[in-house]
């Protein structure tokens, strides 16, 4: 149940990574310390990580700019408007229809966002994807940087996949099934290694002239 709000906790976190693995020493003399990487939890952050799914950060960021300045980040605003009024600020239909779903689940109690903090991480994730739209890689995201949660992991992210692949010497990029199996060894401090491995994944690829 531990949960990452310092740099204090990163420091902890990074000591009891290395210690059982210690490649990500060398992650980390390359790439430097990892980040706190903490954003506010709450309904507004999940919809801003749901906003994320499949486009650029760029892209993302204009989107949710356009989402905040519509004013559709609570639950009754969102439900006040039409498909037509959400794709006008920048959704695609399928993410239009993700941010009603989501509210809806707030709305009716199916999905209760305080209940992230104190569940255990699989029960969170369970009731998290119960709502159409929200994904595996989306609720382990925001577990992990939005709660705070020190102890999970998103294998189907293909940055932490590189990185995994690039930092052990991996003949190819690993599936998500071979990361997730492969992080149950970096348990309890999985979110610390995903930090670890972001971090490596921009340092690694700038060094080989890579972008993205």
């Amino acid at each position: 149940m531990r949960i990452i709000e310092t740099m204090d906790d990163i420091r902890e976190g990074v000591a009891g990574l290395v210690v059982l693995e210690p490649r990500f020493a060398d992650a980390i003399a390359l790439a430097g310390e990892p980040p706190l990487r903490r954003r506010p939890s709450g309904f507004a952050e999940l919809l801003r990580i749901l906003v994320g799914q499949q486009v650029s950060v760029a892209a993302a960021d204009g989107i949710w700019r356009r989402v905040e300045e519509g004013g559709a980040t609570t639950p009754a605003a969102i439900l006040s408007m039409s498909d037509e009024d959400l794709r006008a600020l920048g959704l695609s239909r399928p993410k239009a229809r993700y941010f009603k779903t989501t509210a809806t689940a707030v709305t009716d109690g199916t999905l209760c966002i305080d209940t992230c903090v104190t569940a255990p991480v699989a029960d969170a994730v369970k009731m998290l994807t119960a709502v159409t739209g929200i994904g595996p890689w989306t609720a382990e995201i925001y577990l992990m940087f939005c709660v705070g949660r020190a102890d999970v992991f998103a294998p189907k992210d293909l940055a932490l996949q590189e990185a995994t692949r690039i930092l052990f010497d991996l003949p190819e990029r690993p599936t998500d099934k071979q990361l997730a199996m492969m992080a149950e060894a970096w348990s309890p401090w999985r979110a610390i290694a995903a930090r670890v491995l972001f971090t490596y994944y921009h340092a690694a690829k700038g060094r080989e002239g890579v972008t993205g």
